[in-house]
């Protein structure tokens, strides 16, 4: 008898241009061998150049979705995106806890890859309060890194600061990651058990990078779901993302999506 399916869930907004948010989630979990669900939080209307509409949906919406979910579905996984606004944060992070939900990654989305703010400043202090303490692991980028810890980030002295506060709001690990650095290396630094981890991977060069935060938390939640440590999925969950911007269908005339089924194509 094969093994059973491990499903995943994303919480999340809709990209109707599927490059980010939980379409490219539901690509990466299958992707990865999982089924994936999904509790949207958001509809946008945006392509690759920009989000001209966000309708947010309501705490209640939001609420019953996971509440049908999890009355289901054996979560194995999830990871949050957009949350939009601190009523959505605290109804999320109550039905994680109440559920115990495991594995949680939470990616601080706070702008769209066109600059457009994601989340409010109401819901950063909300995400810091309610949700990081839940997490088994955060992955903010370098700028929502700035925001979650109130400071600036000009040094790799000043990544490892950004990491101190940010564990200190309770996630069980802190993933800081470097792909905003003007570097050649993308350099992701791991703060987990009071222990640090240096991951490095090659920039991949090229436009078509939308959707790689959603891309890298769903990826590592998805190899959560399925067993790993951070230590052995983060490496997988790099070259897994750098595939996916490598093999890039080259798409719209802004920040281009990926290609999420690279390895099987």
């Amino acid at each position: 008898m094969s093994a059973p399916v491990r499903v995943a869930l994303t919480i999340a907004g809709s990209d109707s241009g599927a490059g980010a948010g939980i379409q490219a989630d539901l690509k990466t979990f299958a992707a990865h061998g999982l089924y994936g669900v999904c509790a949207i939080t958001a509809v946008t209307a945006q392509n690759t150049t920009a989000v001209t509409t966000v309708e947010v949906a309501s705490m209640r919406v939001v609420r019953a979705q996971i509440e049908a979910l999890v009355a289901d579905f054996p979560i194995a996984a999830a990871k949050t995106g957009m949350l939009v606004n601190a009523e959505i944060v605290i109804a999320v992070s109550q039905a994680i806890r109440e559920f115990a939900i495991p594995h949680l990654v939470v990616d601080p989305v706070m702008l769209a890859k066109s600059g457009d703010a994601l989340l409010n400043a109401q819901a950063v202090e909300a995400l810091r309060q309610h949700l990081l303490p839940l997490a088994a692991v955060v992955t903010p980028n370098l700028p929502e890194a700035e925001v979650l810890a109130e400071m600036r980030i000009r040094s790799e002295e000043d990544v490892v600061e950004a990491a101190r506060r940010i564990a200190a709001f309770g996630p069980g690990a802190v993933l800081i990651k470097g792909g905003h650095a003007d570097t050649p290396l993308i350099k992701d630094l791991l703060l987990e058990d009071s222990k640090w981890t240096q991951f490095e991977q090659v920039r991949i060069p090229g436009r078509n990078t939308h959707g790689t935060g959603c891309t890298f938390a769903a990826a590592l939640a998805a190899r959560l779901a399925l067993g790993e440590d951070l230590a052995t999925a983060i490496p997988q969950v790099q070259a897994y993302v750098a595939g996916a911007i490598q093999h890039a269908p080259d798409l719209g005339s802004g920040h281009g999506p990926m290609d999420h089924f690279w390895r099987t194509r």
